[in-house]
């Protein structure tokens, strides 16, 4: 009797993320400065990057599926356990190195931008960038690598870097007025 009561409520929170990736690809700067004005929150910056890199796992999965086909000596289930280890836990750590590298090089030019402010916007935009990821991981998953998939690749990075230009953009104007 309770599971229709369940079933019936969306989370509200999940539909507010894909929102929110949405109405990123119409303005990045608002939706960055909406985050930003909601104060510091490591751990939302933290899950927004551990979605990321289970996103990305799903995206590469096509593609780890048509070389396993192609080639059998490395199985599917070695391919994809590689795969989760690399998005899911390397990447994480990277992405925080990356952040930092950043940092430092923002505190030399004195951008007067935040390090709070750069991993919040770096890892949302590579969350908000994912459906561009989930795109290309099916171009090469079922077209291969070729001239599509670089086409699709160059997409993302554009929309990366716009994302996170934008964002980084929007930080240091709200950090300019503070």
């Amino acid at each position: 009797q309770w599971a229709p009561c369940v079933l019936a409520r969306p989370s509200s929170r999940l539909m507010a993320l894909t929102q929110d990736i949405v109405a990123t690809y119409r303005g990045p700067s608002r939706v960055m400065a909406r985050f930003l004005s909601q104060g510091r929150n490591e751990v939302r910056a933290l899950l927004f990057l551990l979605i990321s890199g289970l996103l990305i796992f799903v995206a590469a999965s096509p593609f780890q599926a048509r070389q396993a086909q192609l080639n059998p000596e490395g199985p599917l289930a070695v391919r994809l356990y590689w795969s989760a280890f690399l998005w899911i836990f390397i990447m994480p750590l990277l992405m925080y190195g990356f952040a930092a590298a950043i940092w430092v090089v923002s505190r030399v030019s004195r951008a007067g931008v935040s390090g709070f402010d750069i991993r919040l916007t770096l890892f949302w935009s590579l969350l908000a960038s994912t459906p561009v990821l989930l795109l290309l991981g099916m171009v090469a998953g079922l077209i291969g690598p070729g001239i599509q998939a670089q086409v699709v690749g160059i997409l993302w990075l554009c929309v990366f870097g716009w994302f996170w230009i934008s964002g980084l953009l929007t930080a240091q104007a709200r950090g300019a007025s503070i």
